[in-house]
């Protein structure tokens, strides 16, 4: 069924939160996790308490050989192996109870952007690139573990040495560990500089690995017209210009790295410099021990790596933030609205379209359509591409609300209908046929119908003529159908959805151009059967060629979104107006041929 035309934008029209309120966020999501997080807390505690230990352990190893501490020999080995198992034991305890809660929020944050493209409306469809939404469920998730978890991770992995470390400094001397508190603005500020910088590139980054995906996507999805038309070198071209958008984003933030992090460094290099200095002083060294003084250098020492682990962090930390806004402006769209409360039992298939009118994005789609469609009526929708014909079962489907006018299902207004009650009433087969990567039976029994019993799946697909073709393959209805079907034949597809429809016995039907893909022969038997199935029902019929529809009880003729005929097709013909123009011509066309 064919989508309002309207120029379609590739983002969203929901405004991106704030980076931090973002960030925020996400962390609720870790912090539900509270106990396994918690574990991994105590770990990285029990990491960065090793650094100063060992420090301290050197101030006793030296003071020890000075004194000539005959116990050291024994003490000293028993507290390496004491320092580094309990470094283990935290660093495991960490590092798995991070990844443990970083996989759940990824595994969380799937779940929902999923559960929200499932009611997102449709119009957001026709905004939205689908490669754009799936580079999302993808590349941004996994760009989230980085902010989530692996940022924090060092955070506080690194934090808590650095606090450690500095405490021991504070305590072996005070006045030389203000050095380091000197440098503590200038860090700050070459850090927000750099955050700026880092957020703005991921962003365009997380971007341009959507043009990849979509570029990719069209060329794969359309291999074939890609080979006919000898496209390979536009194709080439275009994902060649995506890829290298991509790479020039990547190098843009390997070079705000680049730059930052060594900056950073020289700034602690400085520091260390001037406490090494200053330490050497003599007025400075001769109120320390040996002991404490290699002790006091150990640990400023050690400072450089978990400093330089945190400067880096930034890069990963601002990738996921943007990732972050990213995926939280998806999840904060507002999904299909059901004001609707009523439920009803199988209707009988009135349909009553009262002074409706729809726009799509200002631009009139439909203008005061009046109709009524009697149960069991089959009923043709025919008119020139554009001319209105999907965008009136959308309506119907409620994929799109009216903008006045009402929509009535026997007497309910279908506002009123919860869209489960509503869609439930209603079988649809498209002219582009959607199946799923599974066997024909289970794209047969599909969504609601998945516990259909065997029996009927079987009698759908004889009557959809469905077991023409699976009879002569060796699993028959259990044969894998492919992505999208690619392992069947149009015609076969189009039967299986015929059959899907057949299932389901909705008491409304909506045929868009259901034969369309099927050959001379094939559309003979499936329009028998079609005969068939429409006795009872309400049937719409979205019409192309009018020789399929010309039994049909009435054919309603729309042009530029106005009901402008309607009648018997003996009736429309003898009035000589625009259906009668459009049949003269098809027929002339097929005289031709």
């Amino acid at each position: 069924m064919s989508k309002p035309v309207s120029p379609v934008t590739a983002n969203s029209t929901q405004p991106t939160i704030g980076a931090w309120r973002a960030y925020r966020r996400l962390l609720g999501y870790v912090l539900q996790h509270g106990v396994v997080f918690s574990v991994s807390i105590v770990g990285f505690v029990l990491f960065a308490l090793t650094q100063p230990a060992f420090a301290s352990l050197m101030e006793y190893m030296v003071d020890s050989v000075e004194s000539s501490d005959s116990e050291a020999r024994i003490l000293i080995p028993a507290a390496v192996l004491a320092i580094f198992m309990v470094r283990g034991i935290g660093f495991f305890l960490g590092n798995y109870g991070i990844t443990y809660v970083a996989r759940r929020v990824i595994h969380q944050l799937r779940l929902a952007i999923f559960d929200r493209l499932l009611v997102l409306p449709a119009r957001f469809y026709h905004r939205n690139a689908s490669a754009t939404l799936l580079s999302k469920l993808t590349f941004n998730v996994e760009q989230v573990t980085g902010a989530a978890t692996d940022a924090l991770k060092i955070f506080v992995r690194e934090g808590l040495t650095i606090v450690g470390l500095l405490a021991y400094i504070v305590y072996l001397n005070w006045q030389l560990s203000l050095v380091f508190l000197t440098v503590g603005p200038f860090i700050g500020w070459v850090v927000n500089k750099a955050s700026k910088r880092f957020r703005n590139i991921s962003t365009n980054l997380q971007d341009s690995m959507g043009q990849v995906t979509a570029s990719a996507s069209e060329a794969i999805k359309g291999y074939e017209v890609v080979r006919v038309f000898g496209a390979q070198d536009q194709e080439r071209k275009g994902f060649s210009a995506a890829s290298n958008n991509n790479r020039q984003q990547a190098m843009k933030l390997a070079l705000a790295e680049s730059i930052s992090t060594p900056l950073v460094q020289m700034i602690v290099a400085v520091a260390m410099a001037s406490l090494i200095y200053l330490a050497l002083h003599p007025s400075i060294i001769n109120t320390m021990s040996a002991g404490q003084f290699i002790a006091f250098v150990t640990a400023s020492g050690m400072l450089t790596k978990p400093l330089r682990s945190m400067t880096e962090i930034n890069s990963i930390l601002q990738q996921g933030i943007a990732a972050s806004q990213s995926i939280f402006t998806l999840l904060d769209e507002a999904p299909e609205t059901d004001q609707g409360t009523q439920s009803m039992g199988r209707t009988k298939g009135l349909i009553t379209f009262e002074n409706v009118d729809f726009s799509y994005d200002d631009q009139p789609l439909l203008t005061n359509i009046n109709l009524v469609i009697q149960p069991g009526q089959v009923v043709a929708l025919v008119g020139r591409s554009g001319s209105g014909k999907s965008t009136l079962v959308n309506l119907l489907l409620r994929f799109y609300e009216p903008k006045t006018g009402r929509i009535l299902l026997d007497k309910d207004d279908i506002q009123d209908l919860t869209r489960v009650d509503l869609r439930r009433q209603v079988a649809l087969v498209n002219q582009q046929v959607v199946l799923f990567n599974g066997t024909i039976a289970q794209n047969i029994a599909y969504g609601a119908m998945h516990d259909a019993s065997d029996a009927l799946i079987i009698a759908a697909a004889k009557a959809a003529r469905v077991t023409e073709f699976t009879d002569r393959m060796s699993l028959g209805l259990d044969t894998m159908v492919g992505e999208s079907g690619v392992l069947l034949s149009g015609g076969q597809r189009q039967r299986i959805a015929i059959a899907r429809a057949l299932l389901k016995d909705a008491p409304v039907l909506v045929l868009d151009e259901a034969t369309s893909a099927l050959d001379t022969e094939s559309e003979r038997h499936i329009q028998a059967a079609l005969d068939e199935v429409m006795v009872g029902r309400t049937t719409l019929v979205i019409a192309h060629r009018l020789s399929t529809i010309e039994q049909a009880d009435i054919i309603l003729v729309m042009d530029q979104g106005h009901l402008v005929e309607q009648g018997s097709h003996q009736k429309l013909i003898d009035q000589q107006g625009l259906y009668a123009h459009l049949h003269q011509l098809q027929f002339q066309s097929v005289k031709g041929a």
